[in-house]
């Protein structure tokens, strides 16, 4: 990894070499600052665009949203391992160089950074930052605090900002607000990613441990919003700068960030969160729970329209959400043992349960959008990429593979049925009454939940009742929320909750997700320990794509490993968004295609007295 501070001049280039440096003015020839930048083609909106297509640039400021938090956090800083935070805390703080439109699949567009240039081949990216960018203390961000920010990150931050890290080559300052990343591998992708990581204050950190920080040690960023009061496990209260720098400055944020104070509260368990929002202590709720949104919002507040309900709709993948194995335990590294977890769990009676079967079941990673894999066999491109693996994958990724479908009555005999041939093929049978291996020794595993989800606890009852039918008692390990991160950092469970969501432009995230180099890093995502060469090529496939058509094909692919793999049991999606609100609580009339995600409440929402 190279760092350096030079500038665009001779002596810089002859460091290079004279071919090299033949080749960089060749390029440097080629690139032109642009406002934007799109994965495939061109962002969608002009270098004179005013404001993004779904935020509202008359919206007046002022007022409040208050929501709600099943756990606690012992920690304010988003960007390190160290702690339990606020799972949204980084999307509340931390500005980065380029910012990402919710209406389109993967475009980003100037932030602190107002241009972005790229070679034709995007081998390296340049960013030109804002004059008037600044942090919340007044002083400018600098070329300095970014490259500060990327090493730190990249080397003592959170695992998610290891992996592009270790794919560049150089960063280098090459003029007074210029910066410059060259990259050392194929990955067209890399541009983008450059300009999404948060940036922060350097001199904040001297003397500090920033990788051990306390919680009073708040990181300084350059966002709209600050942190002016909270209380460990209680609340976090952010209030808007007045004088923040991009008022008037950047198109991206005109018509957003809105309303003057954000708050979470934080409760033991769901129940008492609901009982805050029936009386007005939360002024904001997504539900989702369809039976609770139909029969349980009759309280008063409802009824005198003091509170609305929202649905809101999207155009997202569903994503992963149910019950993750942890193939690194003897338990579950053999398929047939998945398989058979699979056919015992009673989707159907469950979803009858819980929802009254109003919600339909997570087929795939990527249901609910284009990047789905298809139904029967794997065709053309698809089949063209799993082909070379097909002796180490399940055979169904290429034949085709669908969950199991109960009859949904309780006992699911013919589920329990094939779950015994596939445990027997595993090597257990059910020796006086209880499923044990050949020496005798009883099958059994550990299912770890989070204090506080009544929902997750009544469907592993289910689930636990049915494996009762197959001679299997797990046992069911509850524990707080920092004991629970605690445990998942380092993978010390069997099985747990699990929830990911993945986005219509899928890209080096996915290595953080599944990729086999994540398999043993300390607080990664990649919760099942996945390590397959198959699904570590569909990713490198599709981050190196030069078309959409082999992108698409790309994701099919990977879907059909992921979820051929059974490594989690999947329950139901939200294909819609159920909001309920402050009737003062509004939000503009145009959705983005990613819908209620990440960037939207409370960033184009506003507060306004009806």
């Amino acid at each position: 990894m190279t760092i350096s501070y030079l500038t665009k001049s001779g002596a810089h280039l002859r460091s290079w070499g004279l071919a090299a440096g033949v080749s960089l003015l060749a390029t440097l020839a080629q690139a032109q600052p642009q406002h934007g930048i799109a994965m495939y083609g061109d962002p969608a909106l002009p270098p004179d665009f005013a404001h993004l297509p779904y935020a509202n640039p008359d919206a007046p400021t002022g007022g409040a949203i208050i929501t709600s938090s099943v756990g606690g956090f012992d920690s304010l800083n988003p960007f390190i391992t160290k702690g339990t935070v606020f799972w949204q805390l980084r999307f509340l703080m931390g500005e980065s160089l380029m910012a990402r439109s919710l209406d389109e699949p993967f475009s980003l567009y100037g932030l602190l950074a107002e241009t972005i240039e790229t070679a034709e081949d995007r081998s390296w990216v340049e960013f030109t930052l804002r004059p008037e960018a600044r942090f919340s203390d007044g002083s400018p961000v600098t070329v300095e605090d970014v490259i500060w920010s990327y090493e730190t990150l990249g080397t003592i931050g959170h695992p998610r900002y290891r992996g592009f890290y270790a794919k560049v080559d150089s960063i280098e300052q090459t003029g007074d607000r210029s910066v410059r990343f060259t990259f050392n591998v194929e990955d067209r992708e890399l541009a983008l990613l450059a300009g999404l990581r948060p940036i922060l204050q350097k001199s904040q950190w001297d003397g500090l441990d920033f990788e051990n920080s306390e919680l009073d040690e708040i990181p300084i960023v350059s966002s709209p919003y600050a942190i002016t009061s909270y209380e460990p496990n209680r609340f976090i209260e952010f209030t808007r700068n007045p004088d923040y720098w991009g008022n008037d400055v950047v198109p991206f944020v005109n018509g957003l960030h809105n309303l003057d104070t954000i708050r979470i509260e934080f409760f033991g368990d769901e129940v008492a969160a609901f009982e805050a929002f029936k009386v007005g202590e939360i002024n904001s709720n997504r539900e989702f729970n369809v039976v609770r949104w139909e029969q349980q919002y009759n309280f008063d507040l409802i009824e005198q329209g003091d509170f609305v309900k929202s649905v809101l709709s999207h155009s997202r993948p569903s994503g992963m959400t149910g019950f993750v194995m942890n193939t690194r335990t003897d338990q579950f590294d053999d398929i047939n043992v998945r398989d058979a977890m699979m056919h015992a769990f009673n989707f159907e009676f469950i979803n009858d349960t819980i929802t009254g079967s109003a919600q339909p079941r997570i087929t795939s990673y990527f249901s609910n959008s284009p990047l789905a894999m298809q139904d029967g066999p794997a065709t053309g491109r698809v089949l063209e990429f799993l082909e070379p693996f097909a002796d180490d994958i399940p055979a169904d990724a290429i034949s085709g593979y669908a969950l199991p479908v109960s009859d949904g009555s309780e006992r699911n005999r013919a589920g329990i049925a094939t779950a015994l041939g596939l445990m027997e093929q595993a090597g257990y049978t059910i020796q006086d009454g209880v499923m044990a291996d050949a020496n005798g020794t009883p099958f059994t595993f550990d299912i770890l939940l989070e204090s506080g989800s009544s929902e997750n606890t009544a469907i592993i009852d289910m689930f636990t009742e049915s494996l009762s039918r197959l001679g299997i008692t797990p046992s069911i390990t509850m524990v707080d929320g920092a004991q629970y991160k605690e445990r998942t950092d380092v993978y010390d469970f069997d099985m747990t909750y699990y929830r990911r969501g993945v986005s219509l432009s899928p890209g080096n995230e996915q290595y953080l997700y599944w990729g086999s180099e994540a398999v043993d890093t300390t607080g990664g995502r990649n919760m099942m320990g996945v390590q397959s060469p198959a699904i570590d090529a569909m990713i490198d496939t599709l981050l190196t794509s030069e078309s959409q058509t082999d992108f698409v094909a790309a994701t099919q692919a990977l879907d059909r490993l992921l979820t051929s793999g059974r490594y989690v049991i999947p329950i139901y999606q939200w294909n819609i968004s159920r909001i309920a609100h402050d009737k003062n609580l509004h939000f503009p009339d145009t959705m983005p295609i990613f819908g209620d995600w990440p960037g939207w409440q409370p960033d184009a929402w506003w507060y306004a007295e009806n």
